[in-house]
């Protein structure tokens, strides 16, 4: 048997020069990669900006669907009692989805000036205190009389420590659902869709899609899975729609005041995860859910009627700038 010949595995000038040749290429097929994503979010910041937000939910929530406390896919429960299971389950989805990619697409289409002004607008406390009393107060007001309408019967006295702690779960609530969410529909979608539709417009665009983006979660213990039904989803994002009307109103009204567009939201949250149970007792979540969707109704038919489908929005001029944001 003659002896094999060694394979070389050193490199010729050839191929060294090659290499050299074909580096820059792929370098600059990859910048170019990332100029035509760039240059796709800064003409669709919008549409990037929701197909964003349902990826990063929608991903960060399928551990909880698939565990014990959704599908029971997994051999898995999140620990704690119900509060906990959702915060450890649904709060990373929240987080990650609407102000994640809000300040993503942000960073992309503004570069650090819109970040800066983002965190000027969400900082903005300095509105009327009037409306801070109008918010705190009409939301438990407003779901109460339908509740008590609804449930045909009248609410009973909360006890003190009911009392004592609706503001603290009311900061709670501020800090967890409203911002992880507000930042993204209210902050980041409504005000460009609102400069190219108009508010009515803009409110029928980001209301059904702030609901439909909650699906995943009624295959959980948060949307009443397994005894969840076509028309509890239909009527909870019918109920975003109604409630959008107002949040737009207010939102506009206020200037862009994120803080007081999150105390609305979470004032709902908190009402029913606090207070409802005790003022209720006996009221099924059912019949509760449908107290909070008259409301809601209601609602958006008096801002409707009141500023004539405007929604506190002013007719825009030349130099006008949108409520929350500074002029281009």
């Amino acid at each position: 048997m003659s002896p094999r010949t060694p394979v070389s595995t050193e490199t010729g000038p050839a191929v060294e020069a090659a290499e050299a040749a074909t580096a820059p290429k792929a370098v600059e097929a990859r910048e170019e990669r990332a100029a035509g994503l760039r240059a796709s979010i800064r003409r669709r910041p919008v549409i990037w900006f929701f197909a964003l937000a349902y990826t990063l939910s929608w991903a960060a929530w399928a551990p909880f669907v698939l565990s014990q406390n959704g599908l029971g896919v997994w051999d898995f429960a999140f620990p704690g009692n119900r509060v906990t299971t959702q915060l450890l389950g649904i709060l990373p989805g929240g987080y990650l989805g609407p102000i994640v990619s809000a300040l993503l697409i942000t960073g992309v289409t503004e570069g650090r000036a819109g970040l800066r002004a983002w965190r000027g607008r969400m900082t903005k406390f300095r509105v009327n205190w009037r409306w801070y009393a109008v918010v705190l107060l009409s939301v438990p007001a407003a779901l109460t009389i339908a509740a008590a309408v609804v449930g045909d019967r009248g609410p009973a006295m909360p006890p003190a420590m009911v009392l004592a702690a609706f503001l603290p779960g009311l900061l709670m609530q501020m800090v967890t659902t409203g911002l992880a969410e507000e930042p993204g529909w209210r902050e980041f979608a409504m005000p460009r869709l609102q400069e190219r539709y108009g508010p009515l417009a803009a409110t029928l665009i980001v209301g059904p899609l702030w609901g439909v983006w909650h699906l995943p979660l009624f295959l959980t213990e948060w949307g009443g899975y397994p005894d969840v039904t076509g028309t509890h989803v239909l009527k909870f994002v019918v109920t975003a729609i109604a409630f959008s009307f107002v949040m737009t109103w207010v939102f506009n009204r206020s200037g862009g005041s994120m803080p007081l567009v999150m105390l609305l939201h979470c004032g709902v949250n908190n009402y029913f995860s606090v207070a409802a149970v005790d003022m209720f007792p006996g009221l099924s979540r059912e019949t509760m859910n449908s107290a909070f969707l008259v409301s809601s109704l209601a609602g958006a038919l008096i801002v409707l009627v009141a500023t004539r489908g405007r929604l506190g929005c002013e007719p825009a001029t030349g130099d006008s700038a949108l409520p929350g944001r500074t002029a281009a």
